[in-house]
């Protein structure tokens, strides 16, 4: 491991079930995900951290692209008349707005806005480059970094600068724009379970939660250990609003002259944080096979000659692996075996793979699941594919073990005696009928903490009335405190 300053290095890491929050921050440090940077609220990504974030971004954009997705990059830097051109955007983001105001040591004439999203920069180019429904639909991506100024930030959930992709769609209809909203919104929900192995609730926010200027918002929510909710991705149907703000229009079939309709579309380096306190324990990482920067440890076990005498099978075994795609690392640090067991523990590696000489002699290697912490031995002849039959088998137990943590801490309540004692400490999800009134909202959230995370599309019609009031229940919501 690289040396840190005293000040900085976690020795220990503290129990999640004496400090969630305090444990959380010792395992980003302690296994070098992130390191606080000298700029208050930013963070710098270590080489391990960004490792796990490329294997989600492979995964994700892996996808964007089998669906007709493109992507570009739009500059960091937005004029200011261009966010101010839709009301509601602007005055979404206007606290977390920074702005720069001088360029070369000179004033601007105009002051620039560090992207906190990029809808006027995407609304001002799709203006020039749309004239007609044959250029239509647009289904562009870019991966890149946005600023909003957080007054409260923690690591990988909630940075000043973070890095996520955003996706920006024109289309010809309102059907077409609803049907690309939900559709990556069924992307994102089956990345989330298939490659994060953390379940999701995917739904529609409330009218106050939206997106600023979108029409409807929809996004998926995922319980975290401590039963808070995680905002894991959000998929916006922007109507037409950004398209008459940013004059967005084209020929249609019939000649006449229409506003197109828009989508866009986000998940963030948020969903490291997601992994990590959906399958985090007291000894730290527990990563999902299909984001683990090492699928494999091998430690070579020995005594003071291990090097001519164990090493050479050790190299061998990996050469196998990474052959059989398996990504793998072969520990040669002259350091205790049982020092580097820890180490890879903490560090989240799903199998470690021990060989001694002895091992050597019977032809077996001994492994050990960073999940369940199972050992085992296994025959080195065929060891390849029965590895991989061990991960895939990793990666479903940790999504089954988070679903049925899931369903253990999800519950109804119908009054709001029931709601309130269901809300008391951090419960995970609870599910009440709701009146679809933004001033009982606020009031639940004022009284409770809690918010509504989303109300599933799928969901049970709700009946009877609202869980705060005497009113008509108009959908089923499910609360939660969240990050």
């Amino acid at each position: 491991m690289a040396k840190q300053d005293k000040e900085s290095f976690v020795t220990e890491i503290t129990p999640r079930s004496q400090d969630f929050s305090r444990w959380y921050l010792d395992v980003v440090r302690r296994a070098e995900l992130a390191d606080y940077s000298p700029v208050k609220g930013c963070m710098v990504i270590r080489p391990y951290g960004y490792a796990i974030w490329e294997l989600i971004q492979q995964a994700f954009d892996k996808e964007f692209k089998r669906t007709g997705h493109q992507n570009a990059y739009f500059p960091l830097f937005i004029p200011e008349s261009l966010l101010t051109k839709e009301a509601e955007h602007v005055e979404g983001f206007a606290p977390q707005v920074a702005y720069v105001t001088h360029g070369g040591g000179e004033e601007l004439e105009e002051k620039l806005v560090v992207r906190p999203t990029s809808e006027a920069i995407f609304g001002t180019m799709y203006a020039k480059w749309i004239q007609s429904w044959r250029d239509l639909p647009i289904l562009l991506n870019q991966w890149a970094n946005v600023v909003r100024w957080e007054k409260v930030t923690r690591p990988f959930l909630r940075t000043t600068e973070f890095l996520w992709q955003e996706g920006h769609t024109a289309h010809e209809t309102a059907e077409e724009a609803e049907t690309e909203t939900r559709m990556i919104l069924d992307l994102y929900s089956s990345l989330s379970h298939r490659v994060l192995a953390m379940p999701v609730v995917k739904g529609q926010k409330s009218e106050s939660e939206k997106f600023a200027g979108a029409l409807r918002t929809y996004s998926i929510e995922a319980l975290m250990g401590d039963g808070r909710a995680l905002q894991a991705g959000t998929s916006h149907n922007l109507g037409q609003n950004f398209a008459k703000a940013f004059e967005i229009k084209f020929q249609a079939r019939d000649k006449s002259v229409q506003h197109v309709w828009g989508t866009s579309w986000g998940v963030s380096t948020r969903l490291v944080g997601g992994i990590i306190m959906t399958h985090g324990d007291d000894s730290g990482l527990v990563l999902p096979p299909a984001v683990a920067p090492h699928q494999v440890v091998i430690i070579p076990i020995g005594r003071e000659n291990w090097r001519e005498t164990v090493l050479p099978r050790a190299k061998e075994i990996q050469a196998e692996l990474v052959a059989a795609g398996i990504r793998v690392t072969l520990d040669e640090r002259d350091e205790r075996p049982g020092w580097k067991f820890s180490e890879w523990e903490l560090r989240g590696v799903p199998i470690r793979l021990e060989i001694g000489l002895k091992d050597i002699e019977k032809a077996h290697v001994m492994i050990a699941r960073r999940d369940t912490r199972e050992k085992m031995s296994l025959p080195m002849d065929g060891v390849a594919p029965r590895l991989r039959e061990l991960l895939d088998d990793i990666q479903q137990n940790l999504l089954n073990r988070a679903l049925a943590f899931r369903e253990e801490h999800t519950q109804r309540a119908s009054t709001y005696d029931e709601f309130k004692a269901a809300m008391d400490g951090r419960p995970g999800f609870v599910i009440s009928p709701w009146c679809g009134s933004a001033d009982c909202e606020a009031q639940i959230k004022t009284e409770t903490q809690a918010t509504i995370r989303n109300m599933p599309i799928d969901g049970q019609s709700p009946g009877g009335t609202c869980v705060h009031c005497d009113k008509p229940a108009v959908a089923e919501a499910w609360f939660a405190k969240s990050y």
